[in-house]
């Protein structure tokens, strides 16, 4: 194999095949104006100085961050987490009570740890009073495991309900068994608003065949309810119920006051 001497003058020589390319640590450590400089290509390819090569390199990595970008937006989309919830993290809810803590706990935890959850299908219901934070920590988990390569996707009940009724209408290009496998498919499923309707048996029903798909998937639910844990076992079914209590399923009750219209005391106020 042919060698390339990228020094004219011979005062430092440097050989190298013509197969391989200069790292841009080796072009940085040289220097890129360094006066001896001169880089031929084989098979009669015109020369690239140093600037050309890193001015490439940039535009590489611009790309990168640009490609990164495009497939964050496409994840977001398939994710469907609605806007007024898309900047929900972990990292931004704040408790303000012990109850509150505890649930921040047992979200991080879950995220960290969603390849065990993954393993083994163990699920997450969040059930209690509106404002308390159960949507935010939904959708914090989800990015969380998104930024890690897993899908997540957020529907309500009614959305998912509605999505495979359409199914029935003569003509419709999608069968039943297509768009429950949809939500059968991702890493995760935030379920929102269960109970929020009182729900038909064939609504019912078609809730049970999205919850039992993922179990037998070991495919994890996030399940969110304004139910207490009585209320909901009563609305989904004891079968469902005790799918998405299996394999190291927990329930987390949201029973403080409803963040929602608090406004900061003068007191507060002055010791911030």
């Amino acid at each position: 194999m042919n060698q390339i001497d990228i020094f004219a003058n011979g005062a430092q020589r440097l050989q190298m095949t013509d197969s391989i390319d200069l790292t841009i640590q080796s072009l940085m450590a040289y220097g890129a104006t360094h006066e001896h400089w001169g880089i031929a290509w084989s098979g009669g390819k015109d020369c690239m100085n140093v600037e050309d090569q890193l001015r490439e390199a940039e535009q590489r990595a611009t790309w990168r961050q640009e490609l990164k970008a495009r497939e964050w937006s496409a994840k977001l989309g398939r994710a469907a987490i609605p806007e007024r919830f898309a900047d929900r993290r972990l990292e931004s809810y704040r408790p303000d009570c012990p109850g509150g803590e505890r649930a921040l706990a047992v979200a991080t935890r879950y995220a960290e740890n969603f390849e065990d959850a993954r393993a083994t299908g163990a699920c997450l219901i969040f059930a209690g009073d509106v404002g308390t934070g159960k949507t935010h920590l939904a959708v914090g988990i989800a990015h969380h495991i998104m930024a890690q390569g897993r899908q997540a996707v957020f529907t309500s009940v009614m959305r998912a309900v509605r999505s495979v009724k359409e199914t029935y209408a003569k003509g419709a290009g999608r069968t039943e068994a297509q768009t429950i496998r949809d939500l059968v498919e991702p890493d995760l499923l935030i379920l929102d608003e269960v109970g929020v309707q009182h729900g038909s048996d064939t609504e019912k029903l078609i809730l049970f065949e999205i919850i039992n798909g993922r179990y037998e998937a070991a495919r994890p639910t996030i399940v969110i309810s304004n139910l207490d844990a009585a209320g909901l076992e009563q609305f989904l079914g004891e079968r469902a119920f005790d799918r998405l209590r299996e394999g190291g399923g927990r329930l987390v009750v949201f029973d403080w006051q409803s963040h929602r219209g608090k406004r900061p005391s003068a007191n507060s106020a002055d010791a911030a």
